[in-house]
């Protein structure tokens, strides 16, 4: 209970990093009272029960935001897979933001005169703020990128319209399923379909707790690394970088660990920092990762516009794997920048035709070079 009242008072100071604690640590009981509780310190003053948010939350936000998540950000996989994944990290981080968005207007409204404009102005407030820890929550557990995310909680409205339409008979069914009867006839024959919902929660939490304890060895690199990977996933960069410098420090070997450091330095454009790692993982094995640290290597260089040094990596990378779309991509960066338009032109369409063709698990990433390849043909000159 104390553990999991700081993971909600945590997101008032810094929601990024709790959004990822909350998903690690927090107790889906918790949330669901947590919810409960705010509601009823709301209940006195907004027209709605007190178990209203918490139902709103489960049958109609939290499913919609799963399916926009799947469906914008082209997460691979069936939708009953993913959902049944991602459904209850999800639930569990936007009740908590619902709750913690909530608490401060729920006390101000005890606290302070009735003033019906303050509590219009506190309530607008309070959502705005609901909706940036919401935009933490989906990019954390979904592992997607800021832009995806905010086109995720900007379409978040579309499900909370069919409630406000139909809130009439909803209104009736939510006050049915709150009897106490009514919740524990469900619990008896839905039970295993709710621990089905709650193994995708389950599953993370173990799987970081099995992490966390591997990595109190202090030679356990690869530990160190895995949680690298998560913290990165998470775009929580900072402990990212620390934890893969640890696996170096612990194996100055990791080659992996160099590698994933030389991205996020490129990412974040610290380049003598990228050239730096890119260099020591060539020096180890430039066949790295199925060759992409040449990918990498080359798209650095056509960044600081050597494009000539870019093509040497990347005409290597494609003679290895012709088929990757976002190493055509670069190939075709470095060849137009070079003046070789035509040949640009060729490696561009295909990166297109290879993203086309790429398999249903890769497709969410394959679009993407498929969409600036095809910008960047529109933009060459054309040649007679």
């Amino acid at each position: 209970m104390i553990e999991n009242t700081k993971l909600l008072v945590s997101l008032f100071a810094r929601p990024a990093t709790a959004m990822s604690d909350i998903l690690d640590r927090a107790s889906l009981f918790f949330v669901a009272v947590a919810v409960l509780a705010v509601g009823i310190l709301l209940q006195p003053h907004f027209p709605f029960s007190f178990y209203t948010p918490l139902f709103v939350l489960a049958l109609v936000y939290v499913p919609g935001l799963a399916v926009l998540g799947k469906v914008l950000a082209r997460i691979p996989g069936r939708l009953l897979g993913v959902f049944l994944r991602d459904y209850a990290p999800l639930f569990t981080c936007t009740a908590m933001a619902w709750s913690a968005a909530n608490l401060p207007v729920a006390i101000a409204a005890w606290l302070i005169p009735r003033n019906q404009n303050l509590l219009l102005y506190l309530t607008i407030a309070t959502y705005v703020y609901f909706l940036i820890l919401v935009f933490f929550a989906v990019r954390t557990v979904l592992g997607i990128g800021s832009g995806t995310a905010l086109a995720v909680v900007s379409f978040s409205w579309i499900p909370l319209v069919a409630v406000i339409f139909l809130w009439g008979p909803l209104r009736f069914v939510l006050g049915f399923l709150a009897s106490p009867f009514v919740l524990l006839f469900l619990y008896y024959y839905l039970r295993s379909e709710a621990s089905n919902l709650a193994s995708g929660l389950r599953t993370r939490q173990n799987f970081r707790r099995m992490l966390d304890a591997a990595a109190v060895n202090p030679h356990d690199g690869e530990a160190q690394y895995q949680l690298g990977l998560i913290y990165q996933q998470r775009h929580q960069l900072t402990e990212a970088i620390r934890r893969f410098q640890t696996a170096i420090a612990i194996d100055p070997t990791e080659i992996d660990a160099h590698f994933q450091l030389g991205r996020i330095a490129f990412r974040q454009g610290r380049l003598k920092d990228a050239l730096a790692e890119f260099q020591t993982v060539i020096d180890q094995d430039e066949k790295h990762h199925q060759s992409e640290i040449l990918r990498e290597l080359g798209a650095l260089y056509n960044s600081v516009r050597q494009f000539e040094d870019g093509r040497r990596e990347l005409a290597t990378y494609v003679e290895r794997r012709p088929y990757d779309p976002e190493g055509l991509y670069y190939y075709g960066q470095s060849l137009e920048g070079l003046g070789r338009v035509e040949e640009a032109r060729e490696i561009y369409a295909r990166a297109i035709d290879a993203a086309r063709a790429a398999p249903i698990y890769l497709r969410r990433s394959a679009s993407k070079w498929s969409r600036s390849a095809q910008r960047q043909i529109r933009k060459l000159p054309v040649t007679a």
